[in-house]
């Protein structure tokens, strides 16, 4: 009996059958802005899905994946599961994208998990999988996307990251970089203060390529979220 896992997004679609060890298989992803970003979804018994996109395209994927499978499970925010106790009093306020990272990743030693979507997100989990809380900002992207908005003179995208850079397109590289840069150094050191030690930093999401040279050193998980379904589904339906 087959089971795929399904992580939706802002503006991508990524899924995985779940392998015979309770792993991620080969992962396919697809933009949500395509015509046909359904038409390549695949079939089988049990479909687990997790979304943080839009009622719509949530709603589109759902309806699809109804003809394609037996089973459905739509994975919410819980205040605790396995190892992972959240810190948030209203589970629903979550993410469940950042949910299921934690909960992939939790595994005994304390973690920094940092995101890198559409937002920036920062979530640390002690040793014992005690969530302590977390922080949202803009991710790079979306930091040029805003500003080019209010001033379209303003590109938005291109450019190198630099110190102190020569050139607009440069200095906008630099500075929302440097932004999110400066966000995870300063978690750090905060995460550190608060536990006594420095936790790994674990690191995913498809903008983070983009900062991973300069950053310390860190885990890279780019499918936590996928890995933390597949925790999910050995929890709840194994």
């Amino acid at each position: 009996m087959s089971t795929w896992l399904f992580d939706l997004g802002n503006t991508r679609l990524k899924w995985a059958r779940l392998g015979a060890d309770v792993g991620v298989g080969e992962v396919a992803a697809i933009a949500c802005d395509r015509d046909d970003w359904l038409a390549a979804l695949p079939s089988g018994a049990v479909a687990c899905v997790a979304s943080v996109a839009p009622s719509e395209l949530t709603a589109a994927l759902l309806q699809a994946l109804a003809s394609r499978f037996q089973r459905l499970h739509r994975v919410r925010t819980e205040p605790a599961l396995g190892p992972l106790r959240i810190a948030y009093p209203v589970p629903e306020h979550l993410g469940v994208d950042r949910f299921l990272a934690m909960l992939g990743l939790c595994n005994g030693a304390p973690l920094l998990v940092v995101g890198v979507g559409t937002a920036l997100t920062l979530d640390l989990v002690d040793a014992t999988g005690r969530h302590l809380g977390g922080r949202i900002a803009p991710a790079p992207a979306l930091m040029r996307a805003s500003l080019h908005a209010r001033a379209p003179h303003l590109p938005a995208a291109g450019g190198q990251y630099a110190e102190f850079a020569d050139d607009t397109d440069h200095a906008l590289a630099s500075g929302c970089e440097g932004a999110a840069l400066a966000l995870v150094e300063q978690s750090l050191r905060n995460a550190q203060a608060r536990l006594g030690v420095a936790p790994p930093l674990c690191l995913h999401g498809g903008g983070a390529q983009a900062l991973r040279a300069r950053l310390p050193e860190h885990r890279w998980v780019p499918d936590a979220v996928l890995a933390g379904l597949a925790r999910w589904q050995a929890l709840r339906l194994g």
